[in-house]
């Protein structure tokens, strides 16, 4: 007995893999970043340690001038390294992301691409590069100095972290206001260029009469920066610094950053 065939059925159309569609958008972006901001400018990556090294080298030598040691140890190089570099780690990340939605301004045209990709992508690959610079100086002072005391790792991370989510909440506001008035831009530049005088990089808060105390202890930056010299310098046990300060201090901006560029993004890109 002959059976019929079933007709052969049309094959499906091949859908595109669309799983973790962000991801991928925001991976594109950090690579196209990367060649860009670092990939064309003279040394590239070399001028972003550059930099941080010789800030801590003139403070360290012209403290040393000055000062027989420093507030806690006796290297110059590192208490300074201590301080400047959780500073770095906010205003790096601030300023990419501040500058993240004018910076891809014309890749914000396909669809794909959103302001929330380019804000988390340059928010990243600021980051890491900052991991990057700091893991290359710390471990050259070390090596440099012959240091040998030990590190706890527990308050250098919260520290960096810290700083880094703190720089992303500002940056987020930043990203909208930076876009939507540039005179922000430059009140922002002011407000912030006494940061490394205010923020404990060449002292320690213990140094500062009670009464400066109490106006520094609301600058976030100082309490980041005294949990990164407690997992530095192991006698160092400040009681000051406040995690959950620092992180309302970083979710405040970001709400409203967030809330405005959902609210007025498109307006924005319009303009």
């Amino acid at each position: 007995m002959d059976v019929a065939k079933e007709p052969d059925r049309p094959a499906r159309p091949q859908t595109p893999d669309l799983r973790f569609p962000m991801a991928r958008t925001v991976a594109a972006l950090i690579l196209r970043e990367m060649s860009t901001t670092y990939g064309r400018s003279p040394g590239g990556y070399v001028w972003a340690v550059l930099q941080p090294v010789g800030t801590i080298l003139v403070l360290a030598l012209g403290f040393s001038l000055l000062l027989r040691a420093p507030s806690l140890g006796t290297s110059f190089l590192m208490f300074y390294a201590t301080g400047l570099l959780p500073l770095r780690m906010f205003q790096e990340v601030s300023a990419n992301v501040g500058n993240s939605i004018a910076f891809n301004l014309a890749l914000l045209g396909y669809p794909r691409v959103t302001l929330v990709d380019v804000v988390v992508a340059r928010a990243l690959l600021a980051i890491l590069t900052q991991i990057m610079v700091c893991a290359i100086i710390l471990t050259g002072i070390y090596l440099q100095q012959g240091i040998q005391e030990s590190v706890d790792f527990g308050p250098v991370f919260l520290a960096f972290a810290l700083s880094a989510f703190l720089g992303f909440g500002f940056g987020v506001f930043n990203a909208y206001a930076f876009f939507s008035f540039p005179i922000w831009k430059s009140l922002w530049g002011v407000a912030t260029r006494p940061l490394m005088l205010v923020s404990g990089v060449f002292y320690t808060f213990e140094d500062l009469p009670r009464a400066i105390q109490d106006l520094l202890w609301f600058n976030p930056i100082v309490h980041v920066v005294g949990m990164s010299r407690e997992g530095f310098y192991a006698t160092y046990d400040p009681q000051y610094p406040m995690v959950s300060f620092v992180i309302f201090l970083a979710l405040v901006p970001m709400f409203f950053g967030f809330l405005m560029l959902y609210r007025y993004g498109q307006s924005m890109l319009l303009k």
